[in-house]
Parts: C-alpha cells; sequence; structure tokens
C-alpha cells in the first residue's frame, strides 16, 4: 500500500512539473512570437517613413532610391551577385568591428561597475570622470586617438569601447545600486561579505539594467565601428558608404544603409529575447511583472 501511494506521489509530481514545463514553453512561445511582431512592424514603419520622405521632400530618383530600388540593385539586375557580394563583405568586416568594440565596452562597463558598488569612495571619484569624458563628442575624440593608436584594430577596440562604456556604465551602476536593502541586511545577517552580496543579490535585481545597457550597446557599438571605418581603418560599410558617395554610386549608398539598419533592427530584438529568456530563469518574478 506504501508503495503503491509513493507511485502517485511521484507520478502527481511529474505531472505537475510537465505541467509547469509546457506552461514555461508557451509563454516563452508568446514572447518569441511578439519579439518577430515587433521586428516586422519595426521594419514595416522604416519603409513606410522612407517612402513618405522621398516623397514628402521631393527627392530626385537620381538621389533617393526606393526600397524597390535597393531590392532591384541586390537581387534582380545582372551584376545583383557582384552587388551582394560587395554588400556581404563590407557588414562582415563592420559587425566584426563592432563586436569588438561592444566586447570591450561592455566589459570595462560591469568592471569599473562592480568597483563602484563595492566601493562608494571609488564611485565619487571617478564617476565625474566617466561624465565629463562622456560630454566630448567622439568626433572630437576620434583624430588624437587615431594618432596615438595608429589606424589598425586598436583604435577600432578603443573607440568602440568608448562608445558603449558610459551609457553602460550609467545603467548598470543603476542596476546594481536597485538591490532590496533588506535584501542585503539578510546576506549580511548570514555571513555573506561586499562580493557575495553583490553576487547573489545585487546581479540578479540588476539584470533588467544590464539588458537596457545591452540594448543601448547594440546600435552605440555599431555606430562606433561605422565611425572609426571611415576615419581610421578605410573598411566596411562605414568607409563603403563614404567612398560610394565620392563615385557617385547611390544605389551602392542606399543598399548600405538598408542592409546596416535591418541588421541593427534584428540585433536589438534578439536582445530582448535573449532577456526575456534570461529574466524568465534567474529573475522569474520580474519577467512575469513585465
Amino acid at each position: 500500500m506504501n508503495f503503491k501511494l509513493e507511485d502517485t506521489e511521484d507520478k502527481s509530481l511529474i505531472a505537475v512539473r510537465s505541467k509547469v514545463k509546457r506552461d514555461a514553453a508557451r509563454e516563452y512561445a508568446k514572447v518569441v512570437s511578439s519579439s518577430i511582431t515587433n521586428t516586422l512592424i519595426s521594419l514595416g514603419v522604416v519603409v513606410v517613413l522612407w517612402v513618405f520622405a522621398l516623397w514628402a521632400f521631393h527627392v530626385t530618383p537620381y538621389i533617393g532610391k526606393t526600397p524597390m530600388d535597393v531590392f532591384n540593385w541586390m537581387f534582380l539586375i545582372e551584376s545583383a551577385s557582384e552587388n551582394r557580394a560587395l554588400v556581404w563583405e563590407a557588414l562582415g568586416q563592420t559587425m566584426f568591428d563592432a563586436s569588438i568594440g561592444f566586447g570591450f565596452g561592455l566589459f570595462f562597463a560591469t568592471l569599473i561597475s562592480v568597483i563602484f558598488a563595492l566601493s562608494k569612495s571609488a564611485e565619487s571619484a571617478l564617476m565625474p570622470i566617466a561624465m565629463l569624458l562622456r560630454s566630448v563628442p567622439l568626433i572630437a575624440m576620434a583624430p588624437i586617438l587615431i594618432l596615438v593608436f595608429g589606424r589598425a584594430q586598436v583604435t577600432v577596440a578603443v573607440m568602440g569601447a568608448i562608445v558603449v562604456l558610459f551609457p553602460a556604465l550609467v545603467n548598470i551602476v543603476f542596476g546594481l545600486r536597485s538591490a532590496s536593502q533588506a535584501m542585503l541586511d539578510v546576506s549580511t545577517v548570514y555571513g555573506a561579505n561586499k562580493l557575495a552580496a553583490l553576487r547573489y543579490v545585487a546581479f540578479p535585481s540588476s539584470l533588467p539594467s544590464f539588458f537596457a545597457a545591452v540594448k543601448i550597446s547594440v546600435p552605440g557599438a555599431i555606430t562606433g565601428a561605422l565611425l572609426v571605418e571611415w576615419l581610421a581603418t578605410g573598411s566596411g560599410i562605414g568607409y563603403g558608404i563614404i567612398s560610394a558617395v565620392g563615385r557617385a554610386k547611390t544605389n551602392e549608398v542606399w543598399a548600405y544603409v538598408v542592409v546596416i539598419t535591418l541588421v541593427s533592427i534584428i540585433l536589438y530584438n534578439l536582445v530582448g529575447l535573449l532577456e526575456n529568456y534570461v529574466l524568465r530563469r534567474f529573475s522569474p518574478q520580474v519577467w512575469k511583472s513585465r
């Protein structure tokens, strides 16, 4: 009789776990579907604004290309395969440059945020300097960075990191400071030091702010990559746009702009999907409140 009771309890527990997993899968499927819908809506809005702007400002067809013109240039005309190869090669270089700046910028922003969270005196001393540097336009710092670091990938890393660092730093510091004081006090009572409290209390609480920083950093890293390609490296979409403008190849210019805009929108929404997955797994209460 006891064995039968235990078997029944085990089966009930398994059934409950299966139902919880199915419900969670359905909820996340809704999130994925919503993200795809938002991406398509964003692309639709961009296309509508694009066509409307060309019409409203009476841009001549020689300069202003419609979505159909870009599609024809990349997929329908005789040289479409060469055109696509040109755009994909430039896009690959730009994504590589952007990933370098994104990685270095987010790493140092997280590291400095942890230092600030552990030491308020360090935050008081260094945060004003960070904000002062943030107020300097990157286009003004670019020539100095090129003189110091040259035109190699080091400049890509430094300039991209600067673009990403400061907005991400502010968001991550805010997230780490948003941890509940009551939870921090409980962790201290149980013998946790500052680092342990940061790891087990502050980090989970800062996940929404961290992903907000990532969302800001993705387009920022791409912008920094385009800028450094234009001013320093002479490769990628940043240089391709300037080169195509100088050669009056307007179809090529619009194709570069369209592709990098499309990639930025897709990456932004992919980060949103990743955010929902991480919050659902590590901060379910925050995820459900959204």
